[in-house]
């Protein structure tokens, strides 16, 4: 597996990781022993960078990873995540420096380790300075208990004021073929400072890859089913542009979620795509992508076949999260 390194002076790892989220709610119903068997291939596949959260699950995907990588720590450049806090029902978002501090000691327990390699904040709360959060995670560095900092998800602005107190080793933000936004502003801002773009989504929470059924068919515990791109006729138009790339695939030789995740490796040495999965047929798949390297001619194609705003509907039914 290719090798890149997380921003100015982060740590070294695959050039794609593994999204973990899956494997514990929001797509279906999970299989623990199966999750297992696809984090342990993707160890041996190369792919060192793993990717969770303490929300998913409310805490259980952090458990897994721990249990999943129990004897192999140091094999991996294990991510996780504070800021969207599900007690009680309700789902606030949460940034203050005692709750970080306490989130970020809660996830060490849960997965197991004495040290997180990579720390995002999940959500930004624009009634906390961003400079106050970044200060108590500067801390958390200071104490040996996370080796470099994350955010997620936010604007130019929110990126450049918290690289301003330390360093900021990723962004996490979706961006794939089929959401292009942060192009004009967040990606150049990123390169600015010296952050690398983790993108999560590369596949368009599987559209891309060319077999989703419609929303209607989805199980009802499957989050996709009430995302605005995939309903009505945002759905049937974005079908179209999947068939495009499928086209494109197909003449490579290639899946189109293969040539999805080759696209995104093309756009730079620091984007760094973390397609979830958890299933083993899907994460070989995905891993064959590191090796695939698109032409001038096959780049142009993929331009052409789906323009930058060419995709139809939000990425959430309500978007007033993303880009604080």
């Amino acid at each position: 597996m290719n090798k890149r390194v997380l921003g100015t002076g982060g740590p070294l790892l695959s050039a794609l990781g593994l999204g973990c989220m899956g494997m514990s709610e929001f797509y279906g119903q999970g299989d623990e022993k199966e999750s297992t068997a696809v984090i342990h291939r993707a160890l041996d596949l190369g792919i060192n960078f793993l990717d969770t959260a303490d929300m998913y699950g409310r805490g259980h995907n952090e458990e897994l990873v721990g249990r999943a990588i129990e004897g192999r720590r140091d094999e991996v450049v294990l991510a996780t995540k504070f800021g969207i806090n599900r007690e009680d029902g309700a789902r606030t978002v949460e940034n203050s420096p005692e709750y970080i501090r306490a989130a970020c000691d809660a996830s060490l327990r849960r997965l197991g380790v004495d040290h997180i390699d990579v720390y995002y904040m999940h959500r930004r709360n624009p009634d906390v300075p961003i400079e106050e959060s970044v200060g108590a995670m500067a801390e958390l560095v200071e104490q040996g208990k996370v080796g470099h900092l994350g955010l997620s998800e936010v604007s130019a602005d929110t990126l450049r004021r918290a690289a301003a107190v330390h360093q900021i080793a990723a962004l996490q933000s979706e961006y794939s073929l089929f959401t292009r936004g942060l192009e004009a502003e967040i990606l150049p801002a990123a390169r600015q400072v010296g952050t690398a773009l983790v993108a999560y989504s590369p596949i368009s929470r599987g559209l891309l890859g060319g077999a989703l059924p419609s929303a209607d068919q989805l199980p009802d515990d499957d989050f996709r089913k009430h995302m605005p791109r995939m309903s009505g006729e945002n759905a049937e138009h974005n079908a179209r542009l999947v068939e495009r790339v499928r086209e494109i695939a197909d003449a490579a030789g290639i899946t189109p979620a293969q040539l999805s995740l080759a696209w995104l490796l093309a756009q730079g040495d620091d984007v760094v795509p973390i397609p979830g999965t958890k299933r083993l047929r899907y994460l070989e798949e995905n891993a064959a992508a590191a090796d695939i390297t698109l032409t001038a001619e096959q780049l142009d194609a993929l331009a052409g076949a789906v323009p930058a705003d060419a995709v139809r509907g939000t990425r959430y039914p309500n978007m007033s999260e993303v880009e604080r």
